[in-house]
């Protein structure tokens, strides 16, 4: 992977800084995909600006992920693909999220579609998005404990069924 930081590689790093110097924290280009790493607190208002930028135009969000790094810090990323259906272009936005505090603005205000996207993050890794409007689980059953997919949780099975997940195991009332 290698790290690519000139302005003229990638038009839209080069757009982004000339917006807010402090909108690209890094860009790392890989086998023809773009990466921008971005701060946090400024991950709306980016998402907001690649949308609506006449230049940009990512109307798209085609997934959002997440990434657990632990034991390393930052140990989360969180990870928005967009694609600009009239440019026919494709990017990565990325942003680091502390393992003390994984807390980010939610991006539904920007696309609705992320609003499930958001949603499984969250019931999976335990990342919590300010401003989402129905953050709730989505896939796990209401009374899970925990967050399945983060690199710390307990590895050895099941240590409680809860009721409601499997119906064959509820308790006869």
């Amino acid at each position: 992977m290698t790290e690519n930081t000139s302005e003229n590689t990638n038009v839209v790093a080069a757009q982004l800084r000339a917006w807010n110097g402090k909108a690209v924290s890094e860009v790392i280009e890989f086998r023809g995909e773009t990466t921008i790493v971005v701060p946090r607190e400024m991950m709306l208002e980016i998402c907001a600006y690649c949308r609506q930028d006449p230049n940009l135009q990512f109307n798209l969000l085609t997934d959002a992920t997440c990434v657990d790094r632990y034991p390393m810090e930052p140990r989360f990323e969180v990870n928005y693909h967009l694609v600009s259906i009239p440019r026919k272009a494709r990017l990565r936005l990325k942003t680091k999220l502390s393992g003390n505090d994984p807390v980010m603005d939610s991006m539904v205000p920007v696309w609705p579609g992320a609003n499930w996207l958001e949603r499984e993050i969250w019931d999976l890794m335990g990342i919590r998005f300010n401003g989402h409007p129905d953050l709730r689980r989505i896939l796990l059953p209401d009374d899970w404990e925990g967050h399945p997919l983060r690199r710390d949780f307990p590895v050895q099975g099941f240590r409680d069924v809860p009721s409601s997940y499997i119906p064959a195991f509820r308790k006869p009332r």
